[in-house]
């Protein structure tokens, strides 16, 4: 038989308690896709994330993620994510705060010392800081990198590549560089092919066969004519072997 799915709380009420326990620190709060999500005050993410915590009826012991999220077109260009979980009552909830990349965002690793980690992944990826961070350093891109990869003004192909040099027989950064030789598009359908001969179809093509040859007559093959060779006077006149009589080995 198989198991039932795993029973989670409902969303009746999580809005109403939260507005309960955070008082003006809660700026926003809404119930999208099964979802409830709370914006808070970044200057008091700390009493509100202990409020979420320790509130009967919330009871959100345990952080899950931290993400970042970059809307260039806002004041305050990033939201950061908290993903929380209540293991009393099952249920999840999200809590988000608007800064930009001067502003830092109160460090909850006094909290949930996992967000040490989590926090310097935000950083390394969006540049948000966070002021209370002990170890505020890069973790996912390579020593000396520049900018923030998940930003929507980063360029897809970055700034520096990296390669293998024969020569100095060791990785080495180089600035990214396009050729336009390279950067020919057809916009043609990968499924009905192009109407052009790529570099190696020639290895796929049939040979031509060669012309077959034809005879008027059966006496231009030398059919029934005895072949030019094994004549008697061709062959030499000091054999190798010279039988004997009674001993050669065909007699």
């Amino acid at each position: 038989m198989r198991a039932p799915a795993p029973r989670f709380a409902s969303n009746d009420g999580v809005i109403e308690a939260a507005r309960a326990a955070l008082g003006p620190w809660l700026l926003d709060a809404r119930d999208h896709v099964g979802e409830v999500a709370l914006v808070v005050d970044r200057a008091n993410l700390v009493p509100a994330m202990i409020a979420l915590r320790d509130t009967k009826g919330l009871e959100y012991q345990q952080l899950m993620e931290i993400a970042g999220v970059d809307y260039p077109e806002r004041d305050e260009r990033f939201e950061v994510v908290y993903c929380l979980l209540s293991l009393t009552r099952n249920h999840r909830l999200h809590v988000h705060v608007c800064t930009d990349e001067d502003k830092p965002v109160p460090s909850v690793t006094g909290l949930w010392p996992v967000a040490g980690w989590l926090e310097r992944e935000v950083y390394d990826l969006y540049g948000v800081l966070f002021s209370g961070n002990s170890d505020l350093r890069r973790i996912l891109t390579d020593y000396g990198f520049r900018g923030h990869p998940l930003r929507k003004d980063f360029p897809l192909t970055g700034y520096t590549e990296l390669r293998y040099s024969e020569e100095e027989k060791r990785v080495v950064y180089e600035p990214v560089k396009l050729a336009q030789d390279f950067r020919n598009f057809d916009f043609q359908s990968p499924w009905e092919g192009a109407d052009y001969v790529l570099p190696g179809d020639e290895k796929g093509t049939m040979p031509k066969a060669a012309e077959a040859k034809t005879t008027e007559a059966p006496k231009q093959t030398g059919a029934g004519q005895p072949h030019p060779g094994n004549k008697a006077e061709e062959k030499p006149k000091d054999p190798d072997v010279v039988p004997s009589k009674g001993g050669g080995q065909n007699q």
